[in-house]
């Protein structure tokens, strides 16, 4: 049976004014503090409603998907890659979940807010001083996972952390070959020079934050996990062969 918070982050009036709220004193740093370039949101035009999913590589953590929402609403709103004035938080798309560590969403008053946007929350593949900890797939949060997928659209980023080029999880590419889901890869870029590693404070100001959306992947559901996450991580350029193309990037950005 579903806990009250869990049926609390399901109703969506809840979740309406959570955008509002989170949408209004997140805007300015996302489009006056800083610069927000974004591409590929012509590839939602034919999603369907539901099974969808966003895999994306991780930078902050609120930040990231603080965007995604902030762009899946504008859209909604039929503005194609840019945000323009916030008018759509009077009427946000709320049809979304995104996937985040349990113990970053119980850390804080701000973050357990936020867990009422639609967050699902997973235990953490990774420990807290950073070493790499593999765990077994925990079956509670695959199935939380599948039954969002069920209703709507889902964020999740492979990684698990922040630290770029890490490793994919298996879990992920497990969940596809169960829901086959319509897969959108994202990239993002400019977030961990712009703000904390929370995403809740600016490190730097008149950042250039990029999201890219690429085309749905063509996805041969039957292959093993091994081969799907191998296509996922090149997809979102999280894998080893752009890991010199990153740490070109992460220099030569390092200086603007």
């Amino acid at each position: 049976m579903a806990s009250f918070s869990d049926r609390l982050k399901n109703f969506h009036p809840v979740r309406k004014i959570v955008y509002f709220f989170v949408g209004l004193f997140s805007y300015p740093g996302l489009a006056i503090i800083n610069k927000l370039k974004i591409s590929g949101t012509e590839h939602f035009k034919d999603l369907p409603p539901r099974n969808v999913l966003f895999v994306s590589n991780h930078q902050t953590y609120f930040a990231d998907v603080i965007t995604f929402l902030h762009i899946f609403c504008a859209v909604k709103w039929r503005k194609n890659n840019r945000l323009g004035v916030p008018y759509y938080l009077l009427n946000p798309f709320t049809r979304v979940n995104y996937v985040a560590a349990e113990e970053t969403m119980k850390g804080s008053f701000i973050s357990r807010i936020f867990l009422l946007a639609g967050g699902l929350t997973v235990k953490r593949t990774w420990k807290a001083e950073g070493n790499e900890k593999r765990r077994g797939l925990d079956p509670s949060d695959t199935r939380k996972i599948t039954r969002a997928l069920q209703h709507n659209w889902v964020i999740t980023f492979p990684q698990g952390t922040t630290k770029p080029f890490a490793p994919g999880r298996k879990g992920t590419a497990l969940i596809i070959k169960q829901m086959k889901p319509v897969v959108i890869p994202v990239v993002i870029s400019g977030f961990w020079r712009a703000f904390n590693k929370k995403g809740l404070r600016f490190k730097k100001k008149n950042t250039l934050l990029t999201v890219t959306f690429k085309p749905p992947l063509v996805i041969d559901y039957e292959a093993p996990a091994e081969l799907i996450l191998t296509q996922i991580m090149d997809a979102i350029e999280q894998s080893k062969k752009f890991m010199l193309m990153g740490k070109h990037h992460w220099q030569t950005g390092a200086k603007l």
